[in-house]
């Protein structure tokens, strides 16, 4: 008769000893063996005559192991239901070789098993007076200024030049690492690029008038562009803005094209093509939509970060006991390619953050009842569809737009990566209602500078 023992090894760690006797897996060992018979193609051999002793001689070994095991696997996966254990992933096998399995001398056969158990536990930092700050930017002349800069530029048409002679131009111009005296680093980054001439230093930008397709000059990164224009420059090129090292590089920058860019004017044709359909006659007005979109930009922004945020308060701030010796020990085990110790161990910090936050979530969207329902993903995919194609909200109720929604919600990926980010969104705005939060007016510049931890928090 089979039975299932078990035994606490640790921290929300136990083993679980499954037993099987004769009787619990040699009728199905039997059964298997004739079924074979019946079905097996063995030349010299009528279908379904082939003699059991030929089969069991054949086939046998692989079949006593494979039924030996799945009777195993039967008795463990009744006794986790009836018990109604809460545990993480699938058990994991300690002892998986069957080896020592014969048929010719059935037994009794023992297999362990590890499970690693959920804990209980109360999201704290809900249940008190926890405060945090939603910053709210304040949107100034100079951002507006910028933004109406760079639509007028993006709409405007560009002429070729044979010098530079303006801060206006537009080069294009390839990046070459070289050291301080312009020789070319062999294997260094080659990369081309598109720049404004002003979004150089003054003193490069003093360097580069009158310059022509193919002259050069040689520059330090760190003393050739303001901050922002800086990390920009730096991203493109592959480096990271956080090293210091990557910063003192020099480049030599080769011109392979000169452009000027004639901007658009600020006219009634104009605004129609930025904001279809709003009949916007005048340039106050226009800059004061600009604005208003810049500020709905920023306050989506700030929640953002007030969300990642509340997320990291939730993980840090939750006391939750996890059994870390039997986690690592899946991280090695549950994926296709197994891993060393040594990988589980650098991976399982992370592993670990964002399971406290899958349990954290699970919890809370449970016990009040988050839900999201089948009309709220198809009304969040059409206006996704609609801010895509940049369509009104005549295009809403049309045929085309209903037959491609259905076409787009038949598949699964998209389903339900929509759906689970509705249900973290659905989360996030409960759980602003369970803090106090203070809001404080910061510019630009020092939003951009807070600190920032960037996780990933989909449900």
């Amino acid at each position: 008769m089979a039975t299932v023992t078990r035994e606490n090894i640790g921290l929300l760690n136990d083993k679980l000893t499954v037993k099987v006797a004769q009787e619990d897996y040699l009728p199905a060992f039997e059964k298997t063996l004739k079924q074979y018979s019946k079905t097996a193609n063995i030349p010299g051999f009528r279908k379904g005559m082939v003699p059991a002793g030929l089969i069991k001689k054949m086939h046998g070994p692989a079949i006593f192991a494979e039924e030996v095991v799945r009777t195993v696997e039967k008795q463990l996966g009744s006794y986790l239901q009836e018990e109604k254990l809460d545990i993480f992933a699938q058990p994991i096998s300690t002892d998986a070789d069957t080896a020592r399995l014969n048929m010719n001398a059935p037994e009794e056969y023992a297999f362990q098993f590890e499970i690693g158990l959920k804990p209980e536990f109360e999201v704290t930092p809900l249940q008190g007076d926890t405060e945090l700050t939603k910053y709210v930017v304040s949107v100034t002349d100079e951002m507006v200024n910028e933004e109406v800069d760079r639509l007028q530029m993006k709409g405007g048409k560009m002429t070729d030049q044979e010098t530079i002679t303006s801060e206006e131009n537009v080069i294009n111009v390839m990046f070459d690492e070289c050291d301080a005296a312009g020789n070319v680093i062999e294997g260094g980054i080659r990369k081309d690029n598109s720049l404004l001439v002003k979004y150089f230093s003054p003193a490069l930008q003093k360097e580069l008038m009158g310059k022509k397709q193919d002259d050069s000059i040689v520059f330090q990164l760190a003393d050739s562009f303001d901050e922002t224009r800086l990390e920009w420059v730096l991203q493109d090129l592959g480096l990271d803005k956080e090293d210091p090292a990557a910063k003192q590089k020099y480049f030599k920058l080769t011109i392979t094209k000169i452009g000027l860019l004639e901007k658009r004017e600020l006219d009634e044709a104009f605004f129609a093509e930025v904001y279809p359909g709003e009949d916007i006659k005048t340039e106050e007005a226009f800059r004061n939509r600009l604005r208003e979109e810049i500020g709905k930009y920023y306050e989506q922004e700030s929640r953002n970060r007030l969300h990642n945020d509340i997320f990291e308060l939730l993980v840090h701030e939750t006391p939750i006991e996890l059994p870390a010796s039997f986690l690592k020990k899946w991280i090695q085990t549950g994926s296709e390619k197994p891993k060393t110790a040594e990988e589980a161990e650098k991976e399982y910090p992370q592993f670990d953050h964002q399971l406290r936050w899958t349990l954290i979530s699970d919890k809370l969207i449970r016990e009040n009842d988050i839900r999201v329902s089948a009309e709220e993903v198809r009304e969040n995919a059409k206006n996704r569809l609609l801010s895509y194609y940049g369509l009104g909200a005549g295009a809403q109720d049309t045929e085309w737009m209903e037959g491609y929604l259905d076409r787009l919600l038949q598949d699964e990926k998209y389903l339900d990566q929509t759906y689970r980010e509705l249900l973290t969104q659905k989360l996030f705005d409960w759980a602003e209602t369970r803090i106090k939060i203070k809001e404080q007016e910061v510019s630009l510049e020092e939003f951009n500078h807070l600190p920032h931890n960037h996780h990933h928090h989909e449900h």
